[in-house]
């Protein structure tokens, strides 16, 4: 298969990229057996609705992962390497919640193979969850198949 790589003339500062998903119970679950956080507040109503949270509460880096897709799918895309990613959690992702992740690029630099974004993500309140920027490079000199 052939894929075309993202290049820095694909893109301008202030372009965006949203996309949009429902966090389940199922995620929370699959994310738990993934990576073997099965911390209470994700998975014990009694023991969250104890805590200031009131109840359970997605993992934070479940949210986070959205960004993943967003870059390596839509703004850039194919080709992105991230290179850091800053994360500030705002509020909480509970299951059912549907979140929105938006990436906007910021800065453009081909000199140093460099692109920023702001990254954020809304609930569908439009209450921001989760704010961050990513920095990234693209694939370059890639052999033909």
């Amino acid at each position: 298969m052939d894929h075309r790589l993202a290049s820095f003339a694909d893109f301008a500062v202030g372009q965006r990229a949203s996309l949009t998903r429902t966090i389940t119970a199922a995620d929370v679950a699959a994310f738990r057996q993934l990576t073997g956080d099965a911390n209470p507040l994700h998975e014990d109503e009694e023991f969250a609705r104890r805590t200031f949270f009131g109840g359970t509460i997605a993992h934070g880096m479940l949210s986070a992962s959205l960004f993943s897709t967003l870059i390596g799918m839509l703004l850039p895309g194919t080709g992105t390497v991230y290179r850091s990613q800053s994360l500030e959690f705002l509020r909480p992702v509970r299951p059912g919640d549907t979140l929105t992740a938006w990436g906007e690029v910021r800065v453009l630099d081909a000199a140093a193979n460099r692109l920023e974004l702001d990254t954020w993500i809304d609930n569908q309140h439009g209450q921001r969850v989760l704010a961050g920027r990513a920095v990234l490079s693209l694939l370059r000199g890639v052999k033909p198949a």
